[in-house]
């Protein structure tokens, strides 16, 4: 078998490992012995290998529209889609839609990168509101979505949620229908597109932000039913190894607050505090950089490797701008989208093709 005509293969995977991943879905509608070489595992090792992967960030990003008087404005309603950003050369660009939500996605829905997948999960009918529980699956290596198994059990919403990055999605907290905070955690297996019910954590976690973090599914912060939008400082554990919870981790943030810019990067932790960039080293956060002022209204918060990606405005209602921050030397690097990707974002993940 030869790859390439004429090419010894070795010469011949080395030209495939160097394809966009973009064009993945090409690759394996040309000939039968390229789909086959890039489903291999062993393809993807030796491009990661090769530094020929890519850093992709994927978001739920609002649209915004040119408005000839005022310059952009944003839906009165918002309508959010599927942007992908690769951070190294600030190149940004949407993807195809949901199937059934060509006119927008479910609100608050999470998007979580599983290997070389990206699944969609929950979130609010746009126009009823009511709460759904379906899950969709998008693979790079076809370009194509599929329906996975709906989550299971009561249909919920606000839950934290976070991957493994090779095959399992963990859900936990949240609440249902009747705004009660939910206890009860599962995990999604998407080679198998099956679900599995886990321990039920100690407390109910209603808005809580969940972080997969040196084999281990964190949980944080969050409120209880009776306490409404007053959020904790306290975060749960769950031990992929043990298949258990640990004990609760009490003040693991550094005051009782909202942990949705809370993120797992270069081995740590770190989240935006009012100013600054903080890094949990032991039990105390510190101070490692300074936001910019561009970005001092944070709406969002993502890490890869050693990078964190902070998108925000000077004030509320101005266009959003991206950052990047070094984790290595703290340096931050400027990233303006264009016009058409600076509306507001609501989940992320990273995927690394």
């Amino acid at each position: 078998m030869e790859l390439i005509p004429g090419l010894p293969n070795d010469i011949a995977r080395e030209c495939l490992i160097r394809v966009p991943y973009n064009n993945f879905s090409s690759i394996a509608s040309t000939c039968k012995d390229w789909k086959l070489e890039i489903h291999l595992p062993e393809f993807f090792r030796h491009r990661r290998a090769a530094g020929c992967s890519k850093h992709v960030m994927i978001m739920t990003q609002s649209r915004v529209n040119p408005d000839r008087n005022s310059g952009l404005k944003c839906q009165v309603m918002p309508i959010y889609r599927i942007v992908v950003f690769e951070p190294d050369v600030g190149h940004w660009c949407e993807l195809p839609p949901v199937p059934g939500f060509s006119d927008g996605l479910p609100v608050f829905c999470q998007v979580v990168g599983v290997g070389l997948n990206l699944v969609v999960m929950g979130g609010l009918d746009p126009d009823t509101f009511d709460v759904r529980n379906e899950v969709y699956v998008y693979n790079f290596l076809s370009a194509t979505w599929r329906r996975g198994a709906d989550m299971p059990g009561l249909k919920r919403i606000f839950f934290g949620c976070a991957s493994d990055s090779d095959r399992m999605v963990f859900v936990a907290g949240g609440h249902d229908g009747e705004k009660n905070a939910l206890r009860s955690a599962m995990a999604y297996d998407v080679g198998s597109n099956t679900w599995v019910l886990l321990p039920d954590m100690e407390r109910e976690r209603d808005e809580c932000k969940g972080i997969f973090h040196l084999g281990k599914f964190y949980v944080i912060g969050g409120y209880c039913t009776d306490r409404q939008g007053r959020f904790e400082s306290s975060a749960e554990l769950f031990d992929v190894a043990t298949w258990q919870w640990t004990p609760v981790q009490e003040n693991l943030l550094c005051h009782a607050m909202c942990p949705r810019t809370c993120v797992a990067a270069a081995g740590a932790l770190y989240m935006c505090q009012r100013d600054d960039v903080v890094k949990l080293e032991g039990n105390t956060w510190k101070a490692v950089a300074e936001l910019p002022a561009e970005v001092c209204n944070t709406v969002h918060v993502a890490a890869w490797k050693h990078n964190l990606l902070v998108i925000g405005s000077p004030s509320f209602g101005e266009p959003y701008i991206a950052y990047v921050l070094n984790l290595k030397n703290y340096t931050w690097t400027r990233m303006k989208p264009a016009d058409q990707y600076s509306g507001h974002v609501q989940s992320s993940c990273y995927v690394e093709l």
